[in-house]
């Protein structure tokens, strides 16, 4: 299938540049999508950001030319991206648990993360209901964080920006200024929700807002505002759940079935453009709706 072949030409890409710089953009093109895109889907699938996975391949390399060559650790180092002999080994001996001096000794235990193969698990014992829905262009307005697609320190994530809005009164005072739902929203919907990739950022990050729809009667002064263009939208209905007990499992579930079930079978691409989760709901029990733009192959 072409998704599958898109996707394994990326992981090619990647094992054969291990020993060079690895740019992320080419890497994406290898499958045919934009950088975020690639990231986002490989993270979702994986449950590692795709940084984290090619440091693995690194280390797992050097630890096999440890164990198999005279070279020296500093070589080694080098080879796989490591300015110092220093910081190689600190990352070794986190991965590894044990030195690279101390790899090099018989009967060692050593960690191999094998290289990624992408391929299409049939399971169909449970249905995704979803809907394709093209929607006229909309501006939304809110509190914006940029997140970042590597780990990097000192970023919030998603979640990190929700509850720290909620602890601090910003949630509160974005709803009290969302203003009445405009008459393309379903009135049983939350007035806040949350949209990222609306706007270019920096490489590897990307932008993330709490939002309100842009109404007559909303109070946007002081917030950012977004430009929601046209699209067409896959959108995937969650059960109704507990806020407290099954959110975050109900949210990352209904992420990973759209990367892994719906979208590698669908007649559609993922688009590069800004993608919602809409939530609806009571204080007690809500639902989400996650709407993903898309574009026929």
């Amino acid at each position: 299938m072409e998704w599958l072949t898109k996707m394994n030409a990326a992981i090619d890409y990647i094992e054969t540049h291990l020993t060079e710089d690895i740019h992320f953009d080419i890497v994406a093109m290898n499958a045919g999508c934009s950088s975020y895109n690639f990231q986002r889907m490989f993270s979702f699938i994986t449950d590692i950001p795709l940084a984290e996975y090619i440091r693995r391949r690194r280390l797992t390399q050097a630890a096999l030319e440890l164990q198999n060559t005279d070279q020296k650790v500093i070589d080694v180092a080098i080879k796989y991206g490591y300015d110092s002999a220093t910081s190689f080994t600190r990352a070794f001996k986190t991965l590894h648990g044990l030195t690279p001096t101390e790899a090099r000794q018989e009967g060692v235990i050593l960690k191999a993360y094998p290289k990624i193969s992408f391929q299409i698990s049939i399971k169909g014992d449970q249905e995704m209901n979803y809907r394709i829905e093209t929607k006229e262009a909309f501006d939304v307005f809110g509190i914006e964080t940029i997140c970042s697609l590597t780990n990097e320190e000192g970023r919030l994530t998603p979640a990190q920006l929700w509850k720290q809005c909620q602890q601090n009164g910003e949630y509160e005072r974005l709803y009290a200024n969302s203003g009445k739902l405009p008459d393309y929203v379903a009135k049983n919907l939350c007035k806040i929700h949350g949209v990222e990739n609306y706007r270019t950022t920096d490489d590897n990050t990307f932008a993330y807002m709490l939002c309100a729809f842009c109404s007559k009667d909303s109070k946007t002064k002081g917030y950012q505002i977004a430009h929601i263009p046209a699209q067409t939208y896959a959108i995937f209905p969650s059960e109704t759940f507990h806020w407290d007990e099954d959110f975050h499992t109900v949210l990352t579930t209904l992420q990973k079935r759209f990367y892994t079930e719906w979208l590698p079978t669908a007649d559609y691409n993922r688009a590069d453009g800004p993608n919602f989760e809409i939530y609806g709901g009571t204080p007690e029990s809500g639902y989400i709706e996650l709407w993903y733009p898309i574009v026929r192959k």
